[in-house]
């Protein structure tokens, strides 16, 4: 199954879900709030959102004529996340549609009632949003992006790059639950391929910089971003990793179209596309089970930015060749 398959299975969660336990006239004009991690200008953000809504005119909704979508647009701004939060549930939507961890935090601070269902949370369980993936509870249901064990593969495939790198700085987001479970998964495989971790706490952008910084005064440095520092660092980071020549791996591919050496995850826009369809039949999240994590082949998750000769004189590192897709 490809984009269509996931894109159909998150539209038809996210409409049918409400939809189909109210009993308004078919001509109806529905309502969907959208709040995205990303800013408005970012492509990856326009990526997820217009496929979404593709998805949507394909199971027969279409803005202007029985559907209205409200987009928010937040850039991992704790902030604008609360305030938009707020603005979208205030609305009256049918349904919102969150597109990653953070969204899904605010949201439910605002919210018991109005059905979140989100697009990118790595564990949706341990980070408190609901009860089982059996049985959600609540008014929260939703994709799982990948599993933990995955971070471990990012520090593998740094030191199959970049053979010299002994020293790791792995950032992460103190405060975000999976940035901490991906640490620890990075941190059960770094000794077994003779690779220390530094821990970098990305509170903000001067931290980051300077962190990054003296981190870099000593060879033979890395670098591993968890998933948590997310949309608001993406480019920072990137920028800050070619300019000390630090080998980096990142767990979304969007990182390598910003200049990241290499990434190993799943492409979000389609990063549920091996997920089984789903029929929804009920308007309670309790009922609805979390869809799946499940990994693709290897090979299909590795992605490598160029042109590659540029990239193997800017890290000075040996760059192995990319996969064909």
């Amino acid at each position: 199954m490809r984009r269509r398959t996931v894109i159909e299975g998150i539209a038809a969660l996210a409409v049918a879900w409400p939809f189909a336990a109210r009993a308004q006239q078919s001509n109806a004009v529905r309502r969907v709030g959208v709040l995205m991690n990303f800013r408005a200008d970012e492509p990856e953000g326009q990526a997820r959102v217009r496929a979404f809504t593709q998805g949507l005119q394909k199971l027969g909704w279409s803005e202007g004529s029985n559907l209205q979508i409200d987009t928010r647009w937040t850039g991992d701004d704790p902030g604008l996340n609360r305030r938009y939060a707020a603005e979208l549930v205030q609305s009256a939507p049918d349904v919102i549609l969150a597109s990653a961890s953070s969204d899904v935090i605010a949201l439910q601070q605002v919210t018991h009632s109005v059905p979140i269902v989100f697009g990118n949370v790595i564990d949706p369980v341990g980070g408190g949003f609901v009860s089982s993936l059996a049985r959600p509870g609540g008014n929260t249901t939703g994709f799982i992006a990948f599993e933990y064990s995955l971070a471990g593969k990012w520090v593998e495939l740094l030191k199959e790059i970049a053979p010299n790198v002994t020293r790791v700085a792995v950032l992460r987001d103190p405060t975000y639950t999976a940035g901490i479970g991906q640490f620890a998964a990075i941190q059960s495989t770094a000794p077994s391929i003779g690779v220390d971790l530094s821990v970098i706490d990305a509170r903000d952008a001067g931290e980051i910089e300077r962190a990054i910084a003296a981190f870099a005064d000593e060879p033979n440095g890395g670098l591993i971003p968890t998933v948590g520092v997310g949309a608001r660092y993406a480019e920072l980071i990137t920028a800050l990793a070619i300019r000390y020549r630090l080998p980096s791996v990142y767990g979304l591919r969007h990182y390598t179209v910003r200049g990241g050496l290499a990434s190993y995850g799943p492409d979000a826009s389609e990063n549920f596309s091996h997920a089984p369809s789903m029929s929804i039949a009920s308007s309670k999240a309790r009922s609805r089970p979390i869809f799946p994590y499940r990994r693709p082949p290897d090979m299909n998750w590795l992605s490598i930015s160029g042109p590659r000769r540029r990239l193997a004189s800017m890290y000075r590192v040996r760059c192995s060749p990319a996969p064909t897709r």
